[in-house]
Formats: C-alpha cells, structure tokens, sequence
C-alpha cells in the first residue's frame, strides 16, 4: 500500500496517497465501471437555472446519485434519464473507503465523472449533503488532473497539485468544505483508458450516523 503523504504544504486536512491503486486494480475498477456504466449511462448535466452544460459527463453509483439540472443540485435514487435505481457501488470502493476514512457506515453515493481532454471543473464545494462532516473520497483514473485545492473562503488562497492514475484522496476535517477544482487534463499521461480521458470517483456519505 502506498503510504500517506504528510507534508507541511498540504494542509491539516488533506489525505494523499499516490499511486494507491495498483495497475491491475486500476484496470479491475475500470471494468467494474464498465458494467455500470451500462446500466446508468453517462448524461451531461446542466447548470442550474442557466442550463449550461457541464463540461464533464456524469454518472452515479450506490443507493443515491448527485446530479444538476435546472432545478438545482440534489441527490436522488434514479437515474434522470432511465428512471432505473442507480448500480451499487463497487465493492472495492466500499473497502478503500473503510480504510482510508475508517468512517463507521458506508458512502451512499459515488459520483462518476468523466473528463475529455478539455474538460474543466470550476471551484466549488461539495455542500449538498445533508452529513457535511462525513469525508469525501476521490479516486483517479486515466489521465492526469491538475487539481486546485482553496479554502473555506472563494477568495481564499489555492494551491495545486497533480493527481494520477491510482492516486487516493481525502477531504476531511477542516477540509472537508474546502473549494476544489480541476484545471486542466493532461492528455497522453496514462494508458488506462483506450480512448484517453480520466475517470474521478468521488464517494460521499449524504444522510448523518443518526438515520441509519
């Protein structure tokens, strides 16, 4: 297992761990996506109010999946195109979840990203939970991200880093509502994906310890 990094110009906060997954569990968790992928196509969602695109296509694993429309943001228990349940979420997400987070119940939801070579995602901060103190989980596949980390604050300083193919990370504490953001792809940086492109998972718990 890759160990954590700990250093003083990251944050309390911040949970990294390059190259956690491995080649093979790479391409393991690629077919499972597959799979789900199948049966909860990817749909571009669209800004709230403006219907503007996203530049990322979506979808969602677990018992809830987030999406945008011009309704707003929320969590729901279908599909918006199908209408069917969401697939479960892959079972070795649920176990990196258990070790990175040691969080006591399971993420309900996990929302897939995919990035082109042009995508881009603004800063912005993960709020509509109901839990907001339960970590968020992110996992990258495929190319790298360049990934901009702030603060609590819009206009707070940011930072950023690149993250890989394999890489594992954590938002957590007083990070968990930190502004975040993808810059850019750098596209050609990894195999993974026969068609190029990255894959971010983002696992979240939504409800609070006290509904279950």
């Amino acid at each position: 297992m890759a160990s954590r990094v700990r250093s003083a110009s990251f944050p309390p906060g911040l949970v990294l761990l390059p190259g956690r997954l491995d080649r093979p569990a790479q391409e393991t968790l690629v077919e499972a996506l597959r799979a789900a992928v199948a049966e909860a196509p990817l749909f571009t969602p669209v800004m709230p109010r403006t219907g503007k695109p996203f530049s990322v296509r979506m979808t969602n694993c677990g018992p809830l999946g987030w999406v945008s429309d011009r309704a707003g943001y929320r969590y729901r228990p279908t599909h918006p195109v199908t209408g069917r349940p969401w697939p479960p979420i892959p079972s070795i997400l649920l176990a990196l979840w258990d070790e990175v987070t040691a969080w006591p119940v399971p993420p309900e939801a996990c929302l897939v990203n995919f990035y082109g070579a042009e995508a881009r995602m603004g800063l912005h901060q993960d709020r509509d939970e109901i839990d907001l103190t339960a970590p968020l989980l992110s996992v990258s596949l495929g190319d790298t991200a360049r990934f901009r980390l702030g603060g609590l604050d819009r206009a707070d300083p940011t930072r950023s880093f690149a993250l890989a193919s394999g890489d594992v990370m954590a938002l957590t504490g007083p990070l968990r509502l930190a502004h975040h953001g993808i810059d850019r792809i750098l596209p050609g940086t990894s195999t993974l994906l026969a068609s190029g492109g990255r894959i971010n998972l983002t696992l979240r718990r939504v409800t609070p310890l006290t509904a279950d």
